[in-house]
This record gives structure tokens, C-alpha cells and sequence, in this order.
């Protein structure tokens, strides 16, 4: 296993990320036990949580996956050393968490609490904001003219952001936080996180976590070369794109126990006729070099420069095992030029 090290924090990553949102809704407390079990004996040391999930997230799931994290840790107390464990605080929309409410100083430090209870641990290694105050789950799905933006909007979002970093500040302080993060940002609050770190002397933001796939690679280069400059740790979330690039729901197929199989999940705006053109194209790429076409798109996001970890999921041992032997050697450079060339083909499939 290959480590990174994440942004300005000094903390040692694995390349690997273990993800965990269908712990408690598609994984019981077995399952993830087992995938925790496995992934630490492939030195991967680094899992991502929050409060959100389980996912899709609904009021009776809220929690469930930070509850399942920590009763693990509680029966394998020796281990928490050995693992950066992130975990994230939801943004504003979700009625059953702060009644949908923003983001405040105030609100990290009551959910701080609540996670560190569920996760039946004393400290959270990297703390984020799941998505800003200033915009919806996934923003980057709107299109143009939706938004008006202005002063006054940057001005009113620049103040909330004082509030939540000098919240950060307190539980860091404390000793409950050691790392603060985003995650479904923009360079804009990259840049504005950092100014207000610098200018009030509080927590440095260390990493973002946004989307990032062969069908959806939108911040290759601006916010990527941002991160790469300002010592950002970037964390690609979905690299497989919720499972789709690895055909499995081609031809309009979906399998028992897949995330699509659940109702939130059908239709998803991703599932694209050109999505589709473009799977087929890399499952011939990954056929042609011996390997799945969900370790082709593990691969490919693994070597994109500036990628600190990539975070990963899975429903099944044989998944994670899969996934996880992606990240054991390198795509040629034929294979990368033939990538290219399908990004170029279809360069926006959602």
C-alpha cells in the first residue's frame, strides 16, 4: 500500500480510502466489521464516515454508520491508534438534522459531540463540512442562471464561515478534532476557508472531498491545481461513479442489492445515454488490459496528479477485494492515452 500525506496536516494516508455509507442500510455490523478487518490487514489506515449516513440518508439510518464505526472500535480498542478516521458534519437541507438547518459554530460543536459518542472514540482525526452552507447536495449538477451571485451573498457566506471555523477552533482546542476539512466545495470556499484561517489565526483547512470519475472529472484541472498549490489534501469521492463504471447497470440491468435498487436511487441523473457510450468504451480499454473495468476507473483516478486518497466503497468482500487490488500497479501509458482519448470523445457524460 502506498501513502500520501494529507495536505498541511502532516498525517500519513493510505492512497486507500475506506468508505462506509452503506453500513447500515445495505451492511450490517458483520459486513463492516469484516471490511474494516480486511482493509486494515491491506495497511490501509484511513476510513471516511459521517453523520449523514447511511445512504441514501433518511431519518431512520441517520447515524447508524458512525454507530456500527464505534462499536467497533470499542471491541478493538488497540486499533484506533492505527487509524485516521474522518467524519463529517451535514450541511443544510436534511429536515431530520438541525430541523435542515446551516451549518454554525454552534452546530459543529454539538454534532462533534454526538459523533464522537457514536463513534466511541475521544478524538475525530479529520472533521468536515459535508457541503456548504451556501448551496445544496451536489451543487455542480446545476446549471447555469439557477444562481445569481453577489456582494452582499459573499459577504453574509464569509461571516458564516468566520462562525463555523472559530466552532472548529473550540472542539480542536479541546482536543476533539485534530483536522478540519471540506467536501463539496468550490475553490472560491477553498480560498476563502484559508484567508479567514490565516487573518483570524484558526484551524487550517487540510482537505476536500468532492466527486471525481472518468464520467464526471470537472475539477481537473482548476480546483485540483488550487488543492496541488494551497497543500490541499483532494479525496475523490464515487470514483466509480455509484458502481456504474463498472457496467453493471448497462442494458438496464439492476442487481439484487445494488444501490440503484433502492427508490431514491432510481433514475439518477447520471444515467446518461452517453454515460452508457462512454462505460462501454473503457470496459473495452479494461478488457484489453486484463483487469475490470472498475479497477481501469480506480486506476485512472488514482494517477490523476494531485489525488491524495480515493475513497472507496463496497456491499460485498468480493467488491472491496477487488477495489481494493486495483491500487497494486500502475495503467500503461498506451492505457492512459486510450482513456484520453474516450475523455475527449465524451468529455461531460453528466
Amino acid at each position: 500500500m502506498q501513502f500520501s500525506t494529507l495536505g498541511s496536516s502532516g498525517e500519513s494516508v493510505s492512497r486507500v480510502c475506506l468508505g462506509s455509507m452503506t453500513w447500515g442500510l445495505q451492511n450490517n455490523q458483520q459486513d463492516a466489521d469484516q471490511q474494516i478487518a480486511y482493509a486494515l490487514a491491506q495497511n490501509i489506515n484511513f476510513i471516511d464516515t459521517a453523520e449523514m449516513y447511511a445512504v441514501p440518508p433518511s431519518a431512520d439510518t441517520y447515524g447508524k454508520t458512525e454507530s456500527i464505526i464505534g462499536h467497533y472500535l470499542k471491541n478493538n480498542p488497540n486499533q484506533r491508534q492505527d487509524i485516521i478516521l474522518a467524519s463529517k458534519i451535514a450541511g443544510p437541507g436534511l429536515p431530520w438534522v438541525r430541523d435542515g438547518g446551516l451549518i454554525t459554530g454552534e452546530a459543529v460543536i454539538s454534532s462533534v459531540e454526538a459523533s464522537l459518542k457514536r463513534l466511541q472514540t475521544d478524538y475525530i482525526d479529520l472533521y468536515q463540512l459535508h457541503w456548504p452552507n451556501r448551496q445544496s447536495p451536489h451543487f455542480g449538477r446545476h446549471q447555469p442562471n439557477h444562481f445569481k451571485f453577489s456582494d452582499s451573498d459573499a459577504n453574509e457566506q464569509t461571516e458564516s464561515m468566520l462562525d463555523v471555523l472559530q466552532g472548529l477552533e473550540k472542539c480542536v482546542k479541546a482536543g476533539k478534532i485534530r483536522h478540519c476539512g471540506l467536501s463539496d466545495d468550490t475553490p472560491w470556499g477553498i480560498n476563502t476557508f484559508l484567508k479567514l484561517s490565516e487573518q483570524h489565526n484558526l484551524p487550517r483547512m487540510v482537505s476536500i472531498q468532492n466527486e471525481f470519475n472518468l464520467l464526471h472529472a470537472k475539477d481537473w484541472p482548476y480546483l485540483i491545481e488550487n488543492c496541488v498549490h494551497e497543500d490541499i489534501a483532494y479525496l475523490p469521492w464515487s470514483p466509480l461513479a455509484t458502481g456504474m463504471l463498472s457496467g453493471k447497470y448497462l442494458n438496464g440491468e439492476r442487481p439484487e442489492g445494488s444501490r440503484w435498487t433502492l427508490q431514491q436511487r432510481n433514475g439518477l441523473y447520471r444515467d446518461t445515454e452517453t454515460s452508457k457510450q462512454a462505460i462501454k468504451a473503457y470496459q473495452e480499454i479494461a478488457t484489453a488490459n486484463g483487469i475490470t473495468a472498475a479497477q481501469l476507473a480506480l486506476k485512472w483516478c488514482d494517477q490523476v496528479d494531485g489525488v491524495t486518497s480515493t475513497i472507496i466503497g463496497a456491499t460485498t468482500m468480493a467488491q472491496l477485494k477487488e477495489n481494493i487490488d486495483a491500487f497494486k500497479d500502475s495503467l500503461s501509458e498506451q492505457a492512459l492515452s486510450d482513456i484520453s482519448a474516450v475523455i475527449k470523445q465524451y468529455p461531460a457524460p453528466y
